[in-house]
């Protein structure tokens, strides 16, 4: 892997839960920035929070070492604590429930192995400058899928 770090930074976001979302990532290499983003019309915060990190891991081109700086305890500790479990326990909760949005999970799951990722919380909405500017471009993709069309 590279000796470089990638420095990734993602949010998700919600109008309404469920409701119209957006995701956001940014992500830094060796001084240059790249941004992505996305929305669905119908779909959950915590689906948001995913399909950014996955987007962003997705996006690499090589095998990477990567920083992934997240607002979301979903996605921070479905990977590190929750996620061997889940498949050990054929992709049921503990309280034997399935779990909720196992296709970006498995997505996840399959791209985590191409890399070496280490997540970072970061508190949202507390003026961590990155975590900012995701969430911003994250409603900005929301009020773009929103706009009406232009004729």
């Amino acid at each position: 892997m590279s000796e470089a770090r990638v420095a990734i930074f993602t949010d998700g976001a919600c109008s309404g839960n469920p409701g119209p979302g957006g995701w956001a990532a940014l992500l830094r290499y060796r001084g240059k920035e790249r941004w992505l983003n996305g929305a669905e019309p119908r779909t959950t915060n915590n689906r948001m929070e995913l399909t950014a990190a996955l987007r962003a891991l997705q996006s690499l081109k090589k095998p990477c070492a990567v920083d992934l700086t997240t607002d979301s305890q979903y996605l921070k500790q479905g990977v590190e604590q929750w996620l061997a479990g889940w498949k050990r326990n054929g992709w049921r909760t503990s309280g034997r429930d399935p779990v909720k949005n196992r296709d970006l999970w498995e997505a996840l799951d399959a791209v985590l192995a191409q890399h070496e990722v280490r997540f970072h919380w970061v508190r949202g909405h507390d003026g961590h400058a990155e975590n900012e500017a995701v969430d911003a471009h994250a409603r900005a993709a929301i009020r773009e899928l929103l706009k009406p069309e232009s004729r």
